[in-house]
């Protein structure tokens, strides 16, 4: 969870729940799977009332998500799993800290104005 300084972590804190949070997006794209296929499903099972039955699948899905976000972790591309960690630079400017499932740790950031696209190592630390 990140440090009490809000909702800003830093580099050790992301690193250390990488473990756990892979785990999570790794469940989150397989009920994203089970939702997708669910619903022709449910569809077919629809009886006279016009509502499709709840889908336990997209319900943990939502849930899984609300893991995340509650953390302040924005998953941003449920496909490739990545997700952002907000932190924040020595001189007070907020930034992203970015991961795709598959890194063995955080090695990227970027500024929220450039996104993706914008991907700096973190070699090359923000000031």
């Amino acid at each position: 969870m990140a440090a009490a300084r809000g909702s800003f972590w830093t580099l050790e804190e992301a690193n250390a729940a990488l473990p756990r949070v892979g785990d999570t997006v790794e469940r989150i794209q397989e009920l994203a799977r089970r939702a997708r296929a669910g619903g022709g499903e449910a569809a077919e099972r629809t009886r006279g009332n016009g509502h499709a039955p709840s889908d336990p699948a997209a319900t943990e899905l939502a849930a899984a998500v609300d893991e995340l976000t509650s953390q302040h972790i924005v998953l941003r591309d449920l496909e490739s799993g990545l997700v952002d960690f907000p932190a924040v630079s020595p001189s007070g400017r907020q930034y992203w800290l970015c991961w795709l499932p598959g890194e063995a740790e955080l090695g990227w950031w970027h500024w929220p104005e450039t996104g993706f696209a914008g991907r700096t190592p973190l070699d090359q630390p923000p000031e």
